[in-house]
């Protein structure tokens, strides 16, 4: 036993100050450690919601629209083709360029790296040049100082384009073996005997019509120039680091010269 235990023994019958003043001071014994964190909760089998969610119903999630703009922005209008398959003979931007507000006409030599996107076969151009492959194919883009004044100009656009014979249903495609990728075959086993032994076989056609990726939110970016040819990009966009590569390659500058940011999108489905 220790002179601290024969104090505390004794200070019931004889109020001892050193026995007083080192039960002050004595520290609690300490108790076994208890989990009081909430259980987590399950994964599979309830509704949460997305990050931005509360932000959205309430109105104060941004979008790049809403993003406050730089002085001296400029805005950019495609100018498009309306023939399926021609032969681009040439752009005439006199009138466009003679209306207010407009700065200027970018084409494809106007692009200082590649025009050419190898995403999958080296095939899509940024501006059309030569030859236009479909309704819609974007040939260049009128720059303006609004919105309005962009659009107007870019309708203004003279495009002179030699129709060339178009392939407009998949069977014509098919049987002319013209394909927009090159076929790709996935084979296993021998699916010609299983299908000339088997004891039922159904043949017919089945035909659906186009899809549209209808987001709210449309196709946009917004570009900052930054130092030593350096740019920033808002972009809705899905796939952040294949814009900022592309971008990269048609600017003809290094991809880390290239940051891509997306904060969020207003919807997107494959279309972005």
């Amino acid at each position: 036993m220790t002179a601290r235990d024969e104090l505390s023994l004794s200070r019931d019958g004889v109020a001892d100050p050193v026995a007083i003043a080192a039960d002050a001071v004595a520290e609690p014994a300490l108790s076994p450690p208890r989990h009081t964190a909430a259980p987590l909760p399950r994964a599979l089998g309830q509704s949460h919601a997305h990050e931005s969610a509360r932000a959205q119903v309430a109105g104060n999630a941004s979008y790049i629209d809403d993003l406050p703009e730089l002085k001296g922005t400029l805005y950019a209008a495609p100018i498009l083709s309306k023939v399926a398959h021609g032969r681009l003979n040439g752009v005439d931007a006199a009138a466009a360029l003679a209306l207010p507000g407009v700065r200027g006409v970018v084409l494809s030599a106007d692009i200082p790296g590649d025009n050419m996107l190898a995403a999958f076969a080296h095939d899509e151009p940024v501006f059309a040049f030569d030859t236009v492959q479909h309704v819609g194919q974007v040939i260049g883009v009128v720059v303006a100082e609004s919105v309005m004044q962009a659009r107007r100009a870019a309708r203004a656009v003279q495009v002179d384009i030699a129709p060339l014979p178009a392939v407009l249903d998949p069977r014509e495609a098919h049987a002319a073996k013209s394909y927009v990728l090159p076929p790709v075959f996935v084979r296993r086993g021998a699916p010609e005997e299983a299908m000339a032994s088997a004891p039922h076989r159904l043949s017919g056609r089945f035909e659906t019509g186009g899809q549209e990726h209808f987001y709210l939110e449309g196709q946009i970016a917004y570009a900052l120039p930054l130092e030593q040819n350096q740019w920033w990009i808002h972009s809705s966009t899905q796939h952040p680091g294949e814009v900022q590569h592309w971008v990269a390659h048609a600017l003809g500058i290094d991809n880390h010269a290239v940051t891509v940011q997306c904060r969020r999108m207003g919807g997107g489905f494959g279309g972005k």
